[in-house]
């Protein structure tokens, strides 16, 4: 089997970290594996294989004789350094948003819209993770019987703002339980035992720049701009895993058992829907799972062809890490 050199930029965050460990637990063919962050957190030391791994400084020339490159260093990095990669000969596949809606750029969920990956040109986009793990789940309906609409509401952890977030909640929990003082960094407010209706920045027309790219994403990676989408993103006090209630108009009426099934037989989705037994998808039994979990399948009751779903995966892998592994895996077959 061919081996590929390939790289992680931003290889200390917490998306960096899970590639890192994606790469491995997922035996991808790495001949040799560099790690890139920024100056500060180079010569820290990372193990992959049994192997120590030195991350260096990431420079204008850090790609030459790099295969594949898996960014998640942030939007200026990718700004700056994923056209030099490409120039070097290296494919990129770029977890920022910065390239996402560029036309000249795919964007990629490997189950969804695999077909793309043949018109890149050296750079692949990763969509957002909220995206990732609703576009899965709609693509089988979508398929089945086409979709009007959809509104969903998400429910989205802490560590998709980084690792600074998740000490900001240890920290803040724990200062809470021992009636301490504490200081807010990460968020505009408290986020122990709160929830925030703000993930972005707010535009002028009320949405968040996270809602907007729900919409924006969904339908580049579905291929059709007529589909509407109106998202409220919500922070809440969860660690790692996003959930999102998602709702759904249909083309035509499509039954609950019907959506069940097709669920169930789609790559990439686990179907726990049982309501009788209390069976339903928790972000806490998501963390570190790959699929995307869906549960209370029911019908929207205020609509003819509506469709009520709970979708709950790790943003950190489906979300992020696992899918630019799933691109790469593709890209070498």
């Amino acid at each position: 089997m061919k081996k590929y050199n390939v790289a992680v930029v931003g290889a200390t965050g917490a998306v960096g970290e899970e590639m890192r460990l994606v790469l491995e637990e997922r035996k991808f063919p790495v001949e040799k594996l560099s790690l890139f962050a920024s100056s500060r957190s180079a010569g820290k030391e990372y193990k992959y294989k049994e192997e120590k791994v030195v991350v260096r400084e990431l420079k204008d020339d850090s790609f030459s004789g790099i295969d594949i490159a898996l960014f998640s260093g942030g939007d200026e990095v990718s700004k700056h350094f994923a056209p030099l990669a490409v120039q070097q000969g290296t494919i990129v596949i770029d977890n920022g948003k910065y390239f996402r809606m560029d036309p000249q750029v795919p964007l990629v969920v490997p189950e969804v819209n695999p077909d793309d990956l043949k018109w890149h040109k050296g750079l692949i986009a990763n969509p957002n993770c909220s995206t990732i793990q609703m576009v899965v789940a709609l693509k089988p309906i979508y398929d089945e019987a086409g979709i009007e609409r959809v509104v969903v509401a998400t429910y989205q952890s802490v560590s998709g703002t980084g690792k600074e977030a998740i000490e900001e909640l240890k920290n803040q929990a724990a200062s809470i339980a021992k009636g301490k003082e504490f200081k807010i960094k990460a968020y505009p407010y408290q986020i122990a035992y709160n929830v925030l209706p703000h993930i972005g920045s707010f535009k002028e027309n009320g949405y968040t720049s996270e809602e907007m790219k729900m919409l924006k994403e969904t339908r580049k990676i579905l291929g059709d701009d007529n589909i509407r989408v109106a998202a409220t993103t919500v922070r809440v006090p969860v660690y790692r895993a996003h959930s999102e209630v998602v709702h759904i108009e249909t083309k035509k009426k499509i039954s609950v058992q019907r959506t069940r099934e097709i669920l169930s037989a789609f790559p990439g989705i686990k179907v726990i829907d049982n309501p009788e037994k209390l069976e339903y998808p928790l972000p806490l039994f998501a963390e570190g799972k790959d699929e995307v979990f869906i549960g209370r399948i029911r019908e929207d009751i205020s609509t003819e062809n509506g469709l009520v779903m709970w979708v709950v995966s790790d943003n950190l892998r489906k979300g992020a890490a696992l899918n630019a592994v799933q691109i790469a895996e593709l890209l070498i077959k």
